[in-house]
C-alpha cells in the first residue's frame, strides 16, 4: 500500500499580543464568520520585528496601540484552516492597554476589520477561557497561568 500523501504545509510567521487588563481579562479576536477565537496579531512581513507586526496589525484592524512587553511564547503551530495545512511559527508578546485608550476605558466588544472582513474583539476572564474554542488550543490553559520567562510550545491540531 502506498503511503498517504500529505500536502506540504504553508509556512508562515505570526506575531500575537497577549493583551491583559489589570483585572486579568485577556483580549481575543475572531473573524465574524469564524466560530473560534485567537489572540490579536497577524503575519510578520519581511523586515519587521514581532513588535512592529503587532503594532501594525492592531493599528490596521482596530486603530489602537498597546504597550508591548516581554516575549511569552515561541509557538510551532501545525493546523488546517479553510482546507490548507499550515506550519506557523508564532512569537507571542505580553501587552497592556495604554491608559486612557479605547481598550482601557471601554468594556467592548469592539468592531475591527481584516481587509474586507469584519473582526470582533472582546475581553474574556480566566473562567471563560477553559470552555472557549480558542486556537491554538493550548492557550485555553496557558492563559490561565501567569508564568515567567519564555515558553516554547509545539502544538499540533488533531488530523
Amino acid at each position: 500500500m502506498a503511503p498517504a500523501h500529505h500536502p506540504v504545509p504553508r509556512v508562515r510567521q505570526r506575531a500575537a499580543a497577549i493583551v491583559r487588563r489589570e483585572d486579568g481579562r485577556v483580549l481575543l479576536h475572531r473573524l465574524q464568520r469564524d466560530a473560534f477565537w485567537a489572540l490579536p496579531g497577524g503575519g510578520i512581513e519581511p523586515g519587521e520585528s514581532a513588535a512592529q507586526a503587532i503594532t501594525r496589525e492592531l493599528q490596521e484592524e482596530l486603530n489602537i496601540v498597546v504597550a508591548l512587553e516581554d516575549l511569552a511564547f515561541v509557538v510551532e503551530n501545525f493546523f488546517n484552516y479553510a482546507g490548507v495545512a499550515y506550519h506557523e511559527i508564532g512569537l507571542y508578546l505580553h501587552a497592556r492597554p495604554l491608559p486612557g485608550s479605547l481598550l482601557d476605558v471601554s468594556a467592548g466588544p469592539y468592531e475591527g476589520v481584516e481587509g474586507d472582513q469584519k473582526l470582533v474583539f472582546a475581553w474574556f476572564d480566566r473562567e471563560q477561557l477553559a470552555g472557549l474554542d480558542l486556537r491554538p488550543a493550548f492557550l485555553r490553559s496557558a492563559l490561565i497561568r501567569e508564568t515567567a520567562g519564555v515558553q516554547h510550545i509545539v502544538h499540533r491540531d488533531p488530523p
